[in-house]
């Protein structure tokens, strides 16, 4: 039996020649990058996932080889056999890794011919995202993408074999489960054998750990997809992948000794990068004094500064009658940022407005005072106290935001971050981890007149807040914690509930009926009055952890099939309208709802 390839069979790939190969006879194939004619002689930059190796056909040394490459153009499936030469001093590439040699073309064997490609398969592409994600087969084969899918293969094979090595069990949990009440929206998938009932994609398989948890077996991992019907950002995907862990008989200083190892593997073995343990920690409450964010950016100073207490009586009435109201005033201090125009103040101005600040009040501070709208309210007093309270000193800018504790702090913690970013103060190459912890068990939503986890409804409170959950709900702290990297979150967990009696009291204090309670969750409720031990896990987003890993911007670089920011996928159309045939099969009838 013959096949297309004959007895040409691959000997190495295209990015691991060297000069000590000179003189064996090698079999390349793969995809022409470029095509270049010299006189006859003619140069092919030879590219597979392993990098490029130049290949030379010459007329002179074989006329049949030389005569049918002709015809080839960028993106030809090729294999070649010949033989591996030195190249001449002067012709030496340093750029490239295989750049000492060539190979001498005896055979050519031509596998496919391509179309001109809609752009450049090379990483200094201009097309726009839209044209790469509709031609996707064409985007993969750029270096970039291609090191950035291979790195995050590398990355899943490093935690495997670390969690096996931890006595963890890779156990699969269901893609069609039942839909739950709390968190962001699921995705429904209609049952043909019940019509009129619904499955749904999981969120996460939060409630099926936690019944391998109760069933025993102790330690649980999963690399799996999970499913979220949300709004799009460059950070998150309507399918997505975790890195997801339960353990019992732990505490929180158990997870993250565990999971700080974990980190420590993947950047090892991904950026040969070694990561210092144990990571800081700070508490929510102190993240958001300090930073205004619950995932801070630690390489970085320029910290917020709450001078609530100081302006609370000033004549600048827009301060004081925010402090009187329950409001919060927070500076930060731009260092040595005195030149600053008002067009670029104006720009910062505008940026804050993004997270909803209706202003930004501003000081310079200069060799003969301070120089701003808002100075004369000031008496020289408060002054003197504002300038030590926020360190000032002479060629600072000072920014102020005055509004309710929540705005204040995400509109000036963004504005920490986006002046980081044009002040060039952030490493590139630097990676700072911290904990955080102690976030609220819960938050309450205006518009629907209700508390709601602020992770989710299995989280347990601290003990020594559970007497306020009857008193003092917003003010209970949980034992959860995310691990932040450099301003992102990457991961996420808790120390769950294991007692079914303080479980029913969240739900209730969520909101949740005793009936819906049963109907959503009876399956865990009954499970938890069974002997459940205590028990904790996290989950990290793969794909998060892998853009960072592989300093990207966006998610959809480490991701080999995306979808946009609509939810869509632009190289396969979907999502797309169902036939007629399959809708009746399912008893669905689809309405058109008029806007």
């Amino acid at each position: 039996m013959t096949d297309l390839l004959g007895e040409m069979r691959r000997t190495h790939n295209c990015g691991e020649l060297r000069a000590t190969d000179a003189g064996k006879e090698v079999v390349l194939m793969g995809w022409v990058q470029r095509r270049r004619d010299h006189g006859g002689v003619i140069f092919i930059d030879f590219r597979d996932r392993g990098g490029i190796t130049q290949i030379v056909f010459n007329p002179e040394h074989s006329p049949a080889s030389h005569e049918k490459a002709q015809v080839i153009r960028s993106e030809y499936v090729l294999g070649v056999r010949g033989k591996v030469l030195l190249r001449p001093d002067d012709m030496l590439n340093d750029k490239m890794d295989t750049g000492a040699i060539e190979i001498m073309v005896d055979e050519l064997k031509i596998f496919s011919h391509a179309e001109t490609p809609v752009f450049p398969v090379e990483d200094r592409v201009e097309a726009s995202e839209s044209i790469r994600l509709k031609h996707r087969h064409l985007d993969l084969r750029r270096p970039q993408l291609q090191k950035n899918i291979m790195a995050r293969h590398t990355a899943s094979q490093a935690i495997r074999e670390y969690l096996n090595d931890l006595g963890f069990l890779d156990i699969e949990t269901p893609f069609l489960t039942k839909s739950t009440p709390e968190g962001a929206r699921d995705y429904l998938v209609p049952s043909r054998v019940s019509q009129g009932n619904f499955y749904a994609l999981p969120q996460s398989p939060q409630l099926f750990k936690q019944m391998l948890m109760i069933s025993g077996f102790e330690r649980y991992y999963q690399i799996v997809r999970c499913f979220r019907d949300e709004d799009l950002r460059a950070d998150r995907q309507p399918e997505f992948t975790q890195i997801d862990m339960e353990l019992s008989f732990v505490g929180e200083d158990d997870i993250m000794e565990i999971t700080e190892g974990l980190i420590k593997t993947v950047f090892k073995k991904v950026r040969d990068i070694d990561v210092n343990t144990p990571f800081d920690r700070i508490t929510y409450a102190e993240a958001m004094e300090r930073f205004g964010l619950d995932r801070p950016d630690l390489r970085f100073g320029m910290e917020l500064c709450n001078v609530s207490d100081i302006v609370k009586d000033t004549g600048f009435k827009v301060f004081a009658s925010v402090v009187k109201n329950g409001g919060m005033v927070k500076a930060i201090n731009a260092k040595g940022c005195i030149n600053f125009s008002r067009k670029e103040i104006d720009s910062l101005t505008d940026f804050a407005a993004i997270y909803r600040a209706k202003g930004l009040a501003w000081i310079k501070v200069k060799e003969d005072g301070w120089q701003s709208p808002i100075a004369k309210f000031f008496t020289q007093e408060e002054k003197d106290v504002l300038a030590k309270r926020i360190d000032m000193e002479t060629g600072d800018l000072i920014f102020f935001v005055a509004d309710t504790p929540q705005i204040t702090n995400e509109a000036l913690g963004q504005l920490r971050n986006e002046l980081a970013r044009r002040l060039d103060l952030i490493d590139s190459n630097t990676y700072r981890f911290v904990w955080v912890t102690h976030f609220p068990l819960l938050e309450y939503d205006e518009m629907e007149k209700r508390y709601q986890a602020l992770h989710h409804p299995f989280t347990a409170p601290l003990e020594e807040d559970l007497d306020k959950l009857d008193t003092d709900p917003l003010n209970v702290r949980s034992r959860a914690y995310d691990m932040v990297l450099n301003g992102t979150e990457i991961g996420g967990g808790s120390i769950r509930i294991h007692s079914q009696e303080l479980q029913e009291k969240v739900l209730k204090t969520l909101g949740i009926s005793e009936e819906e309670a049963h109907e959503k969750f009876g399956f865990l409720l009954d499970a938890l009055a069974s002997g459940t031990p205590p028990h904790g896990g996290l989950a990290f987003g793969f794909d998060r952890l892998a853009m960072l890993l592989c300093q990207e911007e966006s998610i959809r670089d480490v991701i080999a099939f995306p979808k946009t920011q609509k939810a869509s996928c632009l190289l396969t159309d979907a999502p797309s309208q169902a036939g007629v045939a399959q809708l009746q099969e399912l008893a669905i009838k689809v309405v058109k709802i008029e806007e």
